[in-house]
């Protein structure tokens, strides 16, 4: 994957992508989740890994670019908000499961100290020798 396309795939997942027909946005990470379907989808976050992964070496710089920041951001903040806060609409609505619940806040856990470890030192550092390529093969 090259840096164009995770730019895109990574907005599209983070519900932000100009594109509203593009084919993610209602399949991806936050557009799955909104209407919820009933299932969380592995897939999408292993992608997001990937994406990460690839966003990497951009990550560390020292200027960040601000879509990319605010859709990590998105991501994180509104998977949490959505799925894994009590009052969040699908809890609230009783639409997902205590296992779905466990998984969405392993992976926002996952995927959020990788964005950490990332724009900390590039995942290069004391954090990074412990596990961030793991993490970001989605294997944590």
């Amino acid at each position: 994957m090259k840096r164009e396309e995770a730019v895109i795939l990574l907005k599209c997942h983070a519900f932000a992508c100009d594109d509203l027909n593009h084919s993610t946005m209602e399949t991806g990470f936050l557009g799955s989740l909104r209407p919820f379907r009933g299932n969380l989808n592995e897939e999408n976050f292993l992608e997001l890994m990937e994406i990460l992964h690839v966003l990497a070496p951009e990550l560390k710089q020292p200027t960040l670019d601000r879509e990319i920041m605010a859709s990590l951001w998105g991501i994180t903040h509104l998977g949490r908000a959505w799925a894994v806060e009590p009052e969040g609409m699908l809890q609230s609505n009783q639409l997902i499961s205590n296992e779905q619940i466990a998984l969405m806040e392993r992976w926002l856990d996952l995927f959020s100290y990788a964005v950490m470890v990332l724009i900390e030192d590039g995942g290069r550092g004391r954090r990074g020798v412990l596990g961030i390529s793991g993490i970001c093969a989605g294997t944590g």
